[in-house]
């Protein structure tokens, strides 16, 4: 731009937030900054993440030094373990204080968990624009409860606004319906923020389809804007399987879908090591968060985990970012699991079609990480969660491990280059900038 703007970002997630939208929060501020923004981030302070999804550190080597974050003080009650800070009534009826936590949350926003919230929200960006005023301020969710601050400074200043919406908010992506009627208290909040923002982002073109029919007269402010790899989480070099000593399977990612899933792809993967010799001394890791809050790493899906250990199942912990090169350059096939159907697509579809490995894909058929997937060489396609097809599909995955050849490997990360995240961010904020500012030079 002409003159270094100023927006303020409200990314609740920005890194060290454990989280995989951490990833795509980093590179829409970087984006910002390289476009002549100066930047503000907005977000909770990381003892907050501590008690949630966890930190990860190494998040932070990516971030431009010039972001300036502001980390405000807001946790979430309902996730504190310390019994000794609980109320007598959380002490004695649990169930009754979490839904009048719940209650006391919406009656500010309807958002439960995170309506409570608001004013801090609209206080920091008021604070802030006073400070130094804002061009623009870009609201991420989830929680939803940013859009309101957004939509505030832009009612009280006139700040215009965008929304990343990214999974959107009326759309159940998990079960392919909607998720609130548009008379609802949230069908009007959402109706209200969308139809004066500037701009707003979604992840894939299903939601945005959606969107587009929900709301016809906004349709032209809808994009799709995926979320990419990062080029520094991919593997240096081409990986050769040793297949004397067995295959490694991985799994990595954020493990919140249902247990039944990850149990039948347990079962399918015990039905493979009776069918397949080679799957017999191969082996099957997981790696990254499983579960949050107090729950993590203890839950049902560890259980599952802990049991198969005797089958090679293991769990190899958390992933900082920094090891995630490390991390797939040891393993020979890429095993995605990722819940709902053709509205959800998955972070880190991504990753795994950039990294030259065969990749099994385990996701109902009809899903939108088909879409990212289709024209990859190395791809075993999804068939359910039938056991006897899963187990087919790992022994599948194996051979085309062993018979995969360089051309092939190199052809499938040529295949997922459109997908870099700067590709698909910078234009996104590129064409954003032009919104704020027609005559600028971003």
């Amino acid at each position: 731009m002409s003159r270094r703007s100023h927006l303020i970002y409200l990314a609740i997630g920005f890194p060290p937030a454990a989280k995989s939208s951490a990833y795509r929060m980093r590179e829409t501020a970087n984006q910002f900054v390289a476009q002549g923004w100066d930047v503000t981030v907005v977000t909770i302070a990381q003892s907050s993440w501590e008690r949630d999804f966890g930190l990860d550190p190494t998040l932070l080597e990516g971030v431009d030094p010039r972001i300036e974050v502001v980390e405000l003080p807001l946790v979430r009650e309902d996730l504190e373990t310390d019994i000794r800070t609980y109320s007598r009534e959380r002490a004695l009826r649990p169930s009754v204080w979490a839904a009048e936590f719940r209650r006391s949350g919406w009656d500010a926003f309807p958002e439960p968990i995170y309506g409570g919230w608001r004013a801090d929200l609209e206080d920091a960006v008021r604070d802030l624009h006073a400070s130094k005023p804002a061009q623009l301020v870009l609201a991420t969710c989830v929680p939803y409860v940013t859009m309101a601050a957004a939509h505030t400074l832009w009612r009280t200043a006139g700040v215009p606004y965008a929304v990343d919406f990214r999974d959107g908010w009326s759309i159940d992506v998990i079960g392919g319906e909607e998720a609130f009627a548009p008379d609802s208290e949230q069908g009007r909040w959402e109706r209200r923020v969308l139809e004066d923002a500037l701009s707003l982002w979604l992840v894939n073109d299903p939601i945005a389809d959606f969107y587009r029919r929900r709301y016809p007269d906004l349709a032209d402010r809808f994009h799709v804007v995926r979320n990419g790899y990062d080029e520094d989480s991919v593997p240096a070099g081409l990986h050769r399987p040793d297949p004397e000593a067995g295959l490694v399977f991985g799994h990595l990612g954020v493990l919140t879908s249902p247990p039944e899933l990850l149990e039948a792809l347990i079962e399918a993967w015990k039905l493979a090591r009776r069918r397949d010799p080679l799957l017999a001394r191969s082996r099957l890791e997981i790696r990254g968060q499983v579960g949050s809050g107090a729950r993590r790493e203890a839950n049902t899906h560890m259980t599952l985990i802990r049991e198969a250990g005797p089958h090679g199942v293991s769990f190899g912990g958390a992933a900082p970012k920094a090891d995630v090169p490390r991390i797939f350059a040891g393993w020979d096939v890429l095993v995605l699991m990722i819940m709902g159907g053709r509205y959800m697509t998955s972070g880190k579809v991504y990753e795994y079609a950039a990294t030259g490995l065969p990749v099994m894909s385990v996701h109902e058929v009809e899903h939108d990480a088909t879409t990212v997937m289709t024209g990859h060489p190395l791809w075993v396609q999804p068939c359910g969660f039938d056991v006897s097809r899963l187990a087919d599909a790992f022994c599948a995955a194996a051979a085309l491990a062993l018979a995969a050849t360089d051309e092939e490997r190199e052809a499938a990360r040529r295949h997922a280059a459109q997908f870099a995240r700067a590709a698909q961010l910078g234009p996104a904020v590129r064409a954003l900038s032009r919104l704020v500012d027609p005559e600028g030079d971003a």
